[in-house]
């Protein structure tokens, strides 16, 4: 597997394609899929979606295809055997863009005949590896760093939240669903991705109106790493159908979204090379026989100088554009391994080895957001000046003049965003990780 080459001619239709990109969710995430099996291929992707967005409107490297609702594996089911897939007879890899999504798609990929091709984990890995307090115990089994964690088990008829024995001390504290589809089909006042409670008595009330809501999964408490966004770390890796490792990509978060429902989620990236990191997700996707894509949320811990693995994201995340901007495009290992049938059986992990700054962000809200990072920011400046700046949005193929008023207005709209729900002063931790501590080997 070498870095990507120059994309192919487009073919006339997709009915003309030799295969189909399928792609389950309207977000930048799911645009980026779209991008990256076009400049590989020179494929048009269908999107599935219940509710458009102009991410994925007046564009011309997709088409989309109404379901009312793809969180439902009976309706998703229905909308693939019709129209225009029942039309479609060659290969059509099924992805998700959200951790509940794929969850669907387990739940119901037996339904779909052979020229569909997912390639997802089995249930019995996705439960283990994304069920937060499992995954605990399959990296400690790998011997794997986590940051100290305990579970409240909401499953259970017994648990009173007002008798209940919560942390006295460590705060403030994280709070996490263990079950993303649970989580999702409930709402509370203040419900957000992540939670931080500063107190006993903020743990004690947030448990409580996660209990009311009718979430009866576990909630994760965990030790809340100090620093920035900066302290954040992406690992993503593609394990083939033996769960061997074949590819990985890391990156160094530059500012993570902080709008409600989005946190957490990178906004921009330094891509980087840590390989002590890949080594650690070597053993632990080993453990968890898994298939497919991981993506790995990670943070530099300055009080030990470890970086810690937070969870396992079992797709390509939201921001997977930062691996296509490095030059290895990441779906090529799908259409190799799902559609020609053609990795090698000896091979050496292949590391993305190119520095780039992936952002969807304008630059001036990378700069304000590392202020208080002067050698990263200098850093982050040689690249972009070197021209290694990847906006998954900017693709050149597209040429509506609407589609690009609205990616200009989103730059503001986003600088606005950031302004106003981070703090990165308050966030600031003085023993952040070297800014160099992971630069390319050469």
């Amino acid at each position: 597997m070498s870095q990507s080459t120059a994309r192919p001619t487009s073919y006339g239709s997709i009915a003309d394609q030799p295969f189909v990109p399928v792609i389950v969710g309207a977000h930048v995430g799911g645009y980026s899929l779209v991008r990256a099996f076009h400049e590989a291929y020179g494929v048009k992707s269908l999107v599935v979606t219940g509710a458009t967005s102009w991410v994925v409107e007046n564009s011309a490297i997709l088409e989309v295809v109404h379901c009312s609702d793809a969180h439902d594996p009976d309706v998703l089911t229905t909308t693939l055997a019709g129209a225009p897939f029942d039309g479609l007879p060659q290969p059509k890899i099924l992805l998700a863009t959200s951790d509940s999504l794929v969850d669907v798609i387990a739940l119901m990929r037996d339904r779909l005949d052979d020229s569909w091709k997912v390639p997802y984990a089995s249930d019995e890995s996705l439960a283990r590896a994304t069920r937060k307090h499992t995954f605990e115990e399959a990296a400690q089994a790998a011997g794997v760093t986590t940051p100290a964690t305990t579970f409240v088990d909401l499953g259970d008829p017994a648990y009173d939240v007002v008798a209940a024995e919560l942390p006295s001390e460590g705060y403030p504290l994280i709070v996490k669903p263990t079950a993303p589809a649970a989580w999702n089909a409930v709402t509370f006042d203040g419900q957000a991705k992540v939670h931080t409670v500063a107190t006993r008595d903020e743990l004690r009330d947030l448990i409580g109106r996660v209990q009311a809501s009718g979430y009866r999964e576990t909630l994760i408490v965990q030790d809340m790493i100090p620093g920035d966004d900066t302290g954040m770390r992406i690992l993503t890796c593609y394990c083939d159908r033996d769960s061997r490792v074949r590819f990985a990509s890391y990156g160094r978060t530059l500012i993570e979204e902080h709008a409600p429902g989005l946190l957490g989620v990178p906004a921009a990236i330094l891509t980087g090379q840590n390989r002590e990191i890949v080594d650690e997700a070597v053993r632990l996707l080993a453990e968890l026989e898994w298939v497919g894509y991981a993506n790995f949320d990670l943070k530099y811990d300055p009080r030990d100088g470890t970086t810690k693995f937070l969870e396992l994201n079992p797709r390509l995340g939201r921001s997977n554009y930062y691996v296509t901007g490095t030059g290895f495009n990441p779906v090529t290992w799908y259409v190799d391994e799902y559609v020609h049938d053609t990795l090698p059986d000896e091979f050496e992990l292949v590391e993305a080895d190119t520095e780039t700054v992936y952002s969807v962000v304008p630059v001036r809200t990378i700069r304000w957001a590392i202020a208080r990072h002067p050698d990263l920011w200098a850093r982050t400046k040689r690249v972009i000046k070197a021209g290694g700046l990847r906006n998954p949005l900017h693709y050149r193929a597209e040429k509506h003049p609407v589609r690009w008023a609205k990616i200009l207005a989103a730059g503001v709209s986003y600088d606005r965003k950031f302004h106003q729900y981070y703090d990165p002063e308050a966030a600031f931790h003085p023993r952040g990780e070297p800014a160099d501590s992971d630069l390319p080997r050469r």
